[in-house]
This record gives C-alpha cells, sequence and structure tokens, in this order.
C-alpha cells in the first residue's frame, strides 16, 4: 500500500472514531508516559534557550561595563590626576579584562558543558516523537483491522476466505502495535529516569562557570576600591584609596543624596538653566 493510500485509509478512520464508527485504543500507561516525556521534553527546550539567554546576557553586561567605562574615562580627560581620574583608569582597566574574560572563563566552557550536552540531549527527541506518530498511525491500522473483523464476524461473508484474511490482516496490525507500544512503554519511562544522571555534570558545571565568572568580577572590580598600601617600618602603610572609607556607609545612611542634592542645586544656578 502506498504512502498516500495509507495516509488517507488513516484519515478516514480517524474521521470515523471521531463519529462513533471505529472504536479507538485507549491505553492511560501509554498516555501517562507520553505526557511525562512531552513536559521533559518541554522543561529541557526551555533549559537550553534559557541557558543561552543567559549567556548572551553575560556578555552583554560585559560588553555594557566596557562602554560604561570609557564614558567614565572621558569625564576626567581634562584632569588625569585626580582621585576620581585614577579609579575611572582603574575601572576600564578591570571591565575590560572582564569583557576579555567573558570568552576565557565563561563563554567557551559554558558551550562545551552545558549548551552542548543539552543540545544534544533535545536533538534525541526528533527520533523518539518519531516513534511515538508510528505507534500512532500503527494503533489507527489495528483499530481500523479490529472493526473490519468484527463487522465480519457480526456479518459474515459468502466468501469462507475473507474471514480468515481478515483475521490474518488484523492479528498482524495487532501485533505490530503491540510491539512498538510495549517498547515505548518500557524505554520512556527508563529515558526519564537518565535525564537526572546526565543533566548533573552540565548542572555542577553551569554553577562553576557562574561562580568562576563572578569570582573574576569581584576580584577585579574590588581593586578598584582596593586600598593602595606599602609595608614600612614593620607596618601596613595606606598610600592611596580611590575612593574614601565610609563611601558605603554614607551611601546607606543617605550622606551621598544630600551631597547630589547639593550639586543639582549649584547646577540650578547657573544661568543656563533657565527660570
Amino acid at each position: 500500500m502506498s504512502w498516500f493510500k495509507k495516509a488517507a485509509t488513516r484519515a478516514g478512520t480517524t474521521l470515523m472514531q471521531k463519529t462513533g464508527q471505529v472504536e479507538r485504543t485507549n491505553d492511560s500507561e501509554f498516555a501517562e508516559e507520553e505526557r511525562r516525556f512531552k513536559q521533559m521534553e518541554k522543561e529541557t527546550n526551555n533549559l537550553q534557550k534559557e541557558a543561552k539567554t543567559y549567556l548572551d546576557a553575560m556578555r552583554a553586561m560585559a560588553g555594557s561595563q566596557t562602554r560604561i567605562a570609557e564614558t567614565v574615562a572621558l569625564f576626567y580627560t581634562a584632569d588625569r590626576t585626580s582621585d576620581g581620574a585614577m579609579a575611572g583608569h582603574a575601572y576600564k582597566s578591570a571591565v575590560d579584562e572582564l569583557d576579555a574574560g567573558v570568552g576565557r572563563e565563561l563563554d567557551a566552557p559554558f558551550r562545551a558543558t552545558v549548551l552542548e550536552p543539552v543540545g544534544k540531549l533535545n536533538s534525541y527527541y526528533t527520533a523518539i516523537n518519531a516513534a511515538i506518530v508510528k505507534r500512532n498511525h500503527k494503533m489507527t491500522d489495528y483499530d481500523a483491522a479490529r472493526s473490519k473483523m468484527k463487522k465480519m464476524i457480526e456479518k459474515p461473508s459468502d466468501d469462507p476466505t475473507k474471514l480468515p484474511k481478515v483475521q490474518a490482516e488484523h492479528d498482524e496490525a495487532r501485533d505490530i502495535f503491540n510491539l512498538l507500544n510495549d517498547q515505548l512503554i518500557s524505554e520512556l519511562p527508563m529515558l526519564l529516569d537518565l535525564r537526572i544522571p546526565y543533566l548533573d555534570p552540565s548542572f555542577e558545571a553551569m554553577v562553576r562557570c557562574q561562580l568562576r565568572f563572578a569570582q573574576e568580577g569581584y576580584e577585579k572590580l574590588a581593586g578598584v576600591q582596593r586600598q593602595v598600601m606599602t609595608y614600612y617600618a614593620d607596618r601596613w602603610l595606606i598610600l592611596d584609596r580611590y575612593f574614601s572609607e565610609n563611601i558605603r556607609d554614607d551611601y546607606a545612611n543617605g550622606a551621598l543624596d544630600g551631597q547630589v542634592e547639593a550639586v543639582l542645586e549649584e547646577m540650578k544656578e547657573l544661568s543656563i538653566y533657565g527660570p
């Protein structure tokens, strides 16, 4: 039977099942395993998508930091020796290194240990879905053969050779369907159980990549705030500091807000501000 004729026959059987003319096989066990598989497929596809979004976001963030640093550096072109200028230069150096480090510490390892394994898992779903579709087609063939045999038994033909032929077609359709159905019912739960040991290494690698990148960012940016010190006469002496020691406390208690408001008031006094 040609592919087109099979498709047409199955479409006719499906239509008759909807109108109640042909009984449809109901397999609750398979339906449950298919539901669980579809949920796994949806979740791992979302995992791949969100992991890619995370990586793109980290690269975009690093690029934005670099552009911010370039802009901040322009503010201090007239006075390159002030604390602000030195801090701006230190910040730009730090974010430049971070931007370069995205590829070294995050991008390549993240792709190799997270995106590629998850993508490989998702690629298997095409074959599994094809097996499910084939099982459903064979179920429709079985339902049609069963219905045909039932009608033949209820209304015997004058030709005694027809019933054995219909019986043989029914048995063949039943055996093929049962083979595919039993295989999927047996192997789909195994696939679901294997997803945990398969994804565990990628999950651990994802955490490690994020931790490494976060630590790298902390160390680089902490260097902008860190004190410049030297060891002299058996003790450490502070030579310089980009930011004042109490800047964090000032931010927390609102002191910096007052400073900003004071500067804004000075700007309002300028004639270009207008009435």
